[in-house]
């Protein structure tokens, strides 16, 4: 079946892009307003992009009331953030935050969670999160009504202890980690621990093979 964005109504493009595109990682995000309140939310339009410098984006999608969500509005403010990876252990809290409270309430204090001081930014990090990063804006991006792209430089990152195999060579135990993704339709996630390997093919072997002629 053949879909004509162009013609669709933007609430039947969500149902086919994120319906279609799963899983998604999920960034918790702090942020802090320009009152100093604290705030936390989960977003899947979310990914790292680039290693050097350190790159993360994340789409923000305009609040229902047609104003920018307060993470928007806090980070285009202070240009800070701090993204936090989803357990399975921190689902729930994660699923606190998404309520849709009005503007200055602290969705951490909501949910329970302990914050602790960032290193090298002003917003708290949530301390049950087993990955953090701090980020700087690097750039952003507004579009339709309340709508942003939020480019961002990892500054400093946090791994708990139990999830570094070896420090010095940077090996992160992933699997243990149990990270959480964002599927289908409304209150779906899934888990991390169905995996599989698929090694990277190599054009010398497949030379050797008889698979394709030397030189292509």
């Amino acid at each position: 079946m053949e879909f004509d964005f162009d013609a669709m109504p933007a609430a039947d493009r969500a149902k086919i892009l994120l319906s279609t595109v799963v899983p998604r990682p999920i960034a918790w995000v702090t942020s802090l307003s320009p009152e100093g309140v604290p705030n936390a939310a989960p977003f899947s339009f979310f990914n790292v992009m680039g290693i050097d410098p350190p790159i993360v984006v994340i789409g923000i999608q305009s609040h229902p009331e047609n104003r920018f969500k307060d993470t928007g509005h806090n980070i285009l403010s202070s240009t800070e953030f701090v993204v936090h990876l989803v357990s399975e252990a921190t689902a729930e809290a994660m699923n606190v935050t998404c309520i849709d409270a009005p503007p200055g309430v602290d969705e951490l204090q909501l949910a329970g969670l302990e914050t602790v001081p960032s290193v090298k930014i002003k917003p708290p990090r949530i301390k049950a999160s087993p990955v953090a990063f701090e980020c700087k804006v690097h750039t952003s991006l507004t579009f339709s009504p309340r709508q942003a792209i939020v480019i961002g430089r990892v500054v400093h990152a946090h791994v708990h202890d139990q999830y570094v195999l070896d420090g010095e060579r940077c090996y992160i135990d992933s699997p243990k980690l149990k990270l959480v993704g964002r599927m289908h339709g409304s209150g779906w996630y899934t888990r991390s621990n169905d995996q599989f390997v698929l090694e990277r093919p190599e054009w010398a072997d497949w030379v050797r093979a008889g698979k394709v002629a030397d030189g292509g």
